[in-house]
């Protein structure tokens, strides 16, 4: 069995949003989100698959986030609030810091708005206020209060704020009443053209695809506001944290410092805080991939005061009864899982259990022998095949970085094409009898080394990656619906 929004074949993209052209820094969900929606429809793709869209820490990482329910205002396209009636212009001097220009411009938005939005907008605003206050409100305050606090983090902060001390909260929201009210300004206009985004992929029968990481950031409205979730101390600082254990590909393993849940805390109370947190996630996408799905039968347990994971245990988590929960809640959970890496046959289990389709990871298929899991010939139809993720370089430059062997056997198997790379593999993934393709961005473009979205394991130089419409080859699109026809993915 497989999600019903994936009852038949089809073909998507991954690209976030910030790798959009136009867009003052980055891509945003302005016109060109819209035209790369009708680019998809009229290549017979059906999916947009993206990554989180919460807002980031200055790394930029989107699997690092200040909230889970916040969408980044770094996304909000400022010439929509030119057609408003909103914002005078959005030109920016191009000596001008993309992020403060942005902000800028959204409190003079903010400013205009509350002169000249009409009373049916204002009245829409104060409903979404309204309607989000369950966690709005706290993130407004946080976001103000990390502000004033030079960016530092809330177990930084006076320990009355840190602690959440009724007196000292309604004092600081008194005293920055008109900072929380753009806050909240910048999330409405934030969930305003989200939406409008949506109903445009809608109307193009284009499924819009999320990313939820596992865990959450240390640093973020969510462990502050609700601590007796998390595994921390007096001063908020975690006891334990996540991360994998060391393995062929890191002899120290991975530290990724997020604190880890008390999961007994979150089942007593009937894991309200994850349907909370999918209750978000659903509003905004029609399927959702789950990261690190292996975290919910076992999380590797680091004491936080190890530098490595090496010295890590694994710690069974009541998958089971999260999943039965919001499965009760949901009644569908269009859910897919990120199975990859080295997975137990009790991950295997859970993942069947409750239908979830796993990934396919083409370029994971040629380093072995015939029984790889991820050569097409041992896929099967619950299951989302990619050639690559975000994680990994571009078809092109893994397969240039190959050894001169395993080339030759990716070339062998692949029946000797006469296409250059990354085509045979995306082609590969099209034929796969996997329910859905996905396709990065890059590989779409044939691009090559040096324009790959993350590398695992570094903090510099990720995220940014940006296409250009000039970059398309006039012929793209026919050739993608053609291929689409052909593997009956259109």
């Amino acid at each position: 069995m497989i999600p019903a929004v994936l009852e038949r074949r089809r073909a998507g993209v991954l690209l976030h949003p910030s790798s959009l052209p136009g867009g003052i820094g980055n891509g945003d969900l302005g016109a060109d989100a819209h035209r790369f929606v009708d680019f998809l429809g009229q290549s017979g793709f059906s999916v947009w698959q993206m990554l989180p869209l919460g807002p980031p820490h200055r790394d930029g990482s989107p699997y690092h986030s200040l909230s889970l329910h916040a969408g980044n205002p770094m996304l909000i396209n400022l010439e929509r609030l030119v057609e408003w009636g909103w914002l005078d212009d959005a030109k920016a001097a191009s000596s001008e810091n993309p992020v403060g220009y942005r902000l800028k411009r959204l409190a003079q938005a903010y400013r205009i708005f509350t002169q000249r939005a009409s009373v049916s907008d204002q009245q829409v605003f104060e409903d979404f206020i309204n309607a989000e206050a369950h966690w709005l409100d706290d993130y407004a305050l946080y976001r103000v209060l990390r502000r004033e606090y030079s960016g530092r983090a809330w177990f930084q902060w006076p320990a009355p704020l840190r602690d959440r001390q009724p007196q000292a909260l309604a004092e600081a929201r008194v005293r920055f009443i008109d900072e929380i009210a753009q806050v909240f300004f910048e999330q409405f206009v934030f969930a305003r053209q989200w939406q409008a985004l949506r109903a445009h992929a809608n109307e193009r029968h284009v499924l819009l695809f999320g990313d939820m990481p596992i865990f959450v950031a240390h640093d973020s409205v969510d462990v502050w506001t609700q601590r007796e979730y998390f595994m921390l101390d007096a001063e908020g600082q975690p006891t334990v944290v996540a991360g994998v254990p060391p393995d062929y590909f890191s002899e120290q393993g991975q530290r990724w410092g997020n604190p880890l849940y008390r999961w007994e805390r979150m089942q007593a109370d009937g894991f309200r805080w994850w349907i909370a947190r999918l209750t978000t996630e659903f509003r905004r996408f029609d399927l959702l991939r789950v990261d690190h799905f292996r975290g919910f039968e076992a999380c590797w347990e680091i004491p936080a005061t190890e530098d490595t994971a090496i010295h890590g245990r694994w710690v069974k988590v009541p998958g089971t009864a999260l999943f039965e929960a919001l499965k009760t809640h949901f009644s569908a959970l269009p859910l897919a899982a990120e199975d990859l890496g080295l997975i137990t046959p009790e991950v295997y289990a859970l993942r069947d259990r409750f239908e979830l389709p796993g990934m396919k990871i083409l370029q994971f298929a040629f380093d072995s022998s015939a029984d790889n899991p991820y050569l097409p010939h041992n896929h099967c139809v619950a299951s989302v095949v990619y050639t690559g993720t975000h994680d990994n370089d571009t078809t092109l430059a893994w397969f240039e970085n190959l050894p001169a062997e395993t080339q030759l056997h990716a070339v062998e198997y692949l029946g000797y094409p006469h296409e250059s790379m990354p085509w045979p593999l995306i082609r590969s993934a099209f034929a796969s009898v996997s329910q859905l393709a996905i396709i990065p961005m890059q590989d779409l473009l044939a691009l090559g080394r040096g324009y790959r979205m993350n590398t695992p394991g570094t903090t510099e130089g990720n995220w940014r990656w940006r296409f250009a419409w000039e970059q398309l080859p006039p012929d793209l699109m026919e050739r993608l619906a053609r291929m689409a026809r052909l593997y009956g993915r259109a």
